[in-house]
């Protein structure tokens, strides 16, 4: 379709799209005009980021639209909207309740049904860049809209406070009684330490392990001692007892010994004097032998006395070596047997301990949630209260007309079009062309005068209907 042929159709039928549009121009205007008017009120809310002074703790995730959009959720749930008509006690109404029993028959309850109905009206939308959520509500009276969105902001901040507190009741609720099996923990543990304690004879910050460990150290170095003695005078012994007294200090540092062994060397030269010079069978030789065999005799004596102390002193170091070493087993034992008890003490005050530190941080957190069910701020504030709305939201006359006329231009031309195309016309010589499939020769120019009778084609085309010829 041309474009001439489109304003062709629209001339010819003219009359019926301006029945059209002036009709859906003058139904939009006259509902405008006739529908109630209602007005719209709206608050505004902020959630609030600083830091919680309760817990410390810090909001900085309010500003996932995730968190908004549950904070748009809460507004809107039904536990708000009944919240709303607790406050106002609207369920208590007779003019509400008998309005439920005409509508909906009785059926449900009162605050089931207002719920339903306000949340129609209510619409709530957060803010894209911060954390403002704005609350609308639409209704004929706008002193009721007003008070209606106030209260729904109300309802909101409680029932805001509510899912934080009523939590943290629970939860104190549930500490106190672990706070309670805790310091039964605790007192069990620290009576098993006091009766073991009691029962070894251990006192608390005992110093006595450190004092019987330093006399074992030290009897450990008293037997290293003694050992080296007692192997010293064992050795020195076995060389006494070895024929090598005479080559011993205690021999060479007697006096006596010393006195016996000049004796003996005069002997001794003595005899090999008058050997030389009597020979050996003479009686003095003889006596001079003797009287050297008697000197040596003496002399081993002596010699035997001042080494004999060498034994007397081994035999005491080796009986002192098996005291201390006996001594130093004894205080091992008893060493090992404190600490196994101070092992055993410490497995005690560690279950103690640890028994302390559960009791500790589970009264932390009732602490915690103590002062977190008796909190009666959120974080939630409210930025701007609804005030009576001056002017109607809804009907808008002149954003209606301008949509009716826009929508009546649209409906005019399509109901020309659908017009045309039930009861198609010649409109034009290219309506000819089209139909008919031949070339156009010539446009002849409309008759003033008729003369005769019109022809077959002549009269369809004085008719003005297209139609095919019949083959």
């Amino acid at each position: 379709m041309t474009v001439s042929q489109f304003f062709a159709i629209l001339r010819a039928r003219w009359k019926l799209s301006a029945l059209v549009f002036l009709a859906t121009v003058a139904s939009a205007v006259i509902l405008s005009l006739v529908l109630p008017k209602k007005y719209t009120a709206e608050a505004s809310v902020v959630v609030d980021v600083k830091p919680d002074p309760v817990t410390g703790a810090m909001f900085s995730s309010m500003m996932n639209p995730s968190i908004m959009a549950t904070q748009v959720d809460v507004l809107t749930s039904d536990r708000v909207a009944r919240r709303v008509i607790r406050n106002l006690k609207l369920d208590q109404n007779p003019q509400v309740r008998a309005q439920w029993q005409d509508e909906a028959n009785g059926e449900g309850s009162v605050e089931d049904w207002l719920a339903t109905v306000f949340q129609r009206q209510l619409d709530v939308k957060p803010s894209r860049e911060s954390n403002v959520i704005s609350v609308t509500y639409r209704a004929p009276d706008p002193v009721f809209a007003a008070a209606l969105a106030n209260a729904f902001v109300q309802a909101y901040l409680d029932v805001s406070l509510e899912l934080r507190v009523d939590p943290a009741k629970q939860y104190t609720g549930f500490f106190d009684q672990r706070s309670k099996d805790a310091r039964d923990v605790v007192e069990t543990a620290q009576k098993r330490l006091s009766e073991y304690q009691r029962a070894n004879g251990i006192v608390g910050n005992d110093e006595r392990l450190d004092i019987e460990t330093n006399r074992l150290n030290e009897l450990s170095s008293q037997l290293v001692l003694l050992q080296a003695l007692a192997s010293e005078s064992t050795s020195r012994g076995a060389q006494a007892a070895g024929g090598n007294g005479d080559r011993m200090a205690e021999a060479m540092n007697s006096p006596v010994v010393a006195g016996l062994k000049v004796d003996l060397s005069r002997a001794e030269a003595s005899l090999q004097e008058l050997n030389t010079r009597l020979g050996s069978n003479h009686p003095q030789v003889q006596q001079a032998r003797a009287n050297i065999a008697e000197q040596r005799a003496r002399l081993d004596a002596e010699i035997k006395r001042a080494t004999g102390s060498v034994g007397v002193t081994a035999n005491i170091n080796n009986a002192r070596v098996s005291e201390v070493r006996m001594q130093l087993e004894l205080q091992r034992a008893k060493v090992l047997k404190m600490k196994e008890g101070r092992d055993e003490m410490s497995v005690l005050q560690r279950d103690v301990d640890n028994a302390q530190k559960a009791y500790d941080a589970i009264v932390a957190r009732l602490n915690q949630t103590s002062l977190e069910s008796q909190n009666q701020q959120t974080n939630v504030n409210v930025l701007s209260p609804a005030t009576a709305p001056l002017r109607p939201s809804s009907p808008k006359l002149l954003l209606n007309t301008l949509v009716s006329i826009f929508l009546g231009g649209l409906l005019a031309v399509g109901t020309a079009m659908v017009r045309e195309l039930q009861d198609r016309r010649v409109r034009g010589p290219q309506d000819l062309v089209e139909s008919l499939g031949l070339p156009m020769l010539g446009v002849m120019p409309k008759p003033i005068i008729k003369r005769g009778p019109p022809t077959l084609m002549a009269q369809r085309v004085i008719s003005g209907r297209l139609a095919a010829p019949k083959k």
